[in-house]
């Protein structure tokens, strides 16, 4: 009954099912973490991308040239700075994002089913406060 090893439990529960959820349509959780980082947050580099989404700098280059390929982010040089690449989520990578957000919702609904709607809502206020704490340095 450890706080500690139901979080991990339910956390790998939680990975599982999202990637399962995103594997039946063909992605991974990075494809999800950068189309929803560029949505959310807008056009970045390619190296704050990636600390963003926690996404290692040697995983990110072949990440971004698969979603380049795919037609879903525009990989362009900084006018400001050549040295670095900014991506811009483009209109197919939001529909893209869209249909990535449905999967994510259905592992969501998996993962909680047990639960009533108060449940739910209680989880995620007590699961926010201890986040939101965090570990120590």
């Amino acid at each position: 009954a450890l706080p500690s090893w139901l979080l991990n439990q339910s956390a790998l529960a939680a990975q599982r099912l999202v990637a399962h959820e995103l594997g039946a349509v063909g992605a991974h959780r990075s494809h999800y973490s950068v189309l929803a980082a560029l949505a959310e947050f807008g056009p970045d580099s390619q190296a704050a991308l990636g600390r963003r989404s926690g996404i290692d700098r040697s995983d990110m280059v072949a990440l971004m040239s698969d979603l380049v390929a795919a037609g879903l982010v525009e990989r362009r040089p900084d006018e400001d700075d050549r040295r670095r690449n900014v991506v811009t989520i483009t209109a197919a990578g939001r529909r893209r994002l869209r249909a990535l957000d449905a999967a994510v919702a259905r592992a969501q609904e998996q993962l909680v089913g047990p639960l009533s709607a108060g449940e739910r809502t209680q989880l995620v206020a007590l699961l926010s406060r201890v986040a939101e704490r965090g570990a120590p340095a």
